[in-house]
């Protein structure tokens, strides 16, 4: 009789909750194209992978690929990584001879064609008068005269010399701690972390001055780095980028600027806040 009474106690099955208006749906996942994936091999094994930006640093990614078909990084390594700022990878001696086919003083892509992005950022932030993000993914912003790609955590931007020097592409570096959104249209920006970035930002600082390692051995060796059309198919990694031109996206937004009680909202956010998720592609 007991268990009869706790049979008929408990508790009626509770409806599946309702899908979130901010959620995904498959259609808004895209595949990112092969040679746009660069696929970094470090000692440790561990790999990070980049999602190239040609269609706003055509001339910087150009070098790129020229750079990862000549196996040029190969031999190279993260050198730097300094406390709240950046991780920074290439040759530390900044003597090896770059490959045939490289322009060693590209123009400038530190500005980008138009400020078009899907979803707009409600308030404005210190460093532009409008910021958001675009249909394939990418954070941009303007100030009304000119737009460029913006500096958040884990965008791969190129290190250079003092101007004019834009930087050949074959010094690569990722904001590690806070944004660093003062190098907007002062550094060129190739791409984005979207897989690995805990195996730079975990890194050991360096106590050196710009957290450039003091000694070889703290350096972290680069086996490999490969875009993905040029890997064996089987080996090849894929991956999709989630699209922001289309409601669900623009929800996820809004509810990140205007988050659900008991958080506090402060009435808005950063594009750097909001970048879009990119994701393995799913078998």
């Amino acid at each position: 009789m007991l268990s009869l009474l706790l049979l008929a106690a408990a508790p009626p099955p509770q409806a599946a909750p309702a899908a979130s208006p901010a959620n995904p749906v498959e259609a808004d996942w895209h595949a990112v194209p092969d040679d746009e994936l660069l696929v970094m091999t470090l000692a440790t094994g561990k790999q990070v992978v980049i999602r190239l930006a040609p269609g706003f640093a055509p001339a910087h990614v150009a070098n790129i690929r020229t750079l990862a078909r000549a196996r040029w990084w190969d031999d190279a390594s993260v050198y730097r990584v300094q406390e709240n700022w950046v991780a920074q990878w290439g040759d530390a001696t900044e003597k090896k001879p770059l490959p045939a086919g490289i322009t060693d003083h590209p123009a400038a892509e530190f500005e980008i064609a138009a400020f078009r992005p899907a979803v707009r950022m409600t308030k404005a932030d210190s460093y532009s008068t409008a910021s958001g993000i675009t249909a394939d993914g990418w954070p941009v912003a303007t100030n009304g005269r000119q737009a460029w790609l913006t500096h958040c955590y884990g965008m791969v931007g190129v290190a250079r010399d003092a101007l004019p020097s834009t930087g050949s592409g074959a010094e690569l570096f990722t904001p590690i701690g806070q944004s660093a959104r003062r190098l907007d249209r002062n550094y060129t920006v190739v791409g984005r972390i979207v897989e690995g970035m805990g195996y730079l930002s975990g890194l050991p600082r360096s106590d050196a001055a710009m957290g450039v390692y003091a000694s070889a051995a703290e350096r972290l060796p680069i086996v490999s780095v490969r875009l993905a059309s040029d890997m064996p198919a089987g080996d090849r990694p894929h991956f999709q980028y989630r699209s922001a031109d289309n409601p669900r996206f623009a929800a996820a937004v809004a509810k990140r600027e205007t988050p659900d009680a008991p958080t506090v909202g402060l009435g808005g956010a950063a594009v750097c806040d909001v970048l879009p998720t990119v994701r393995r592609t799913p078998r």
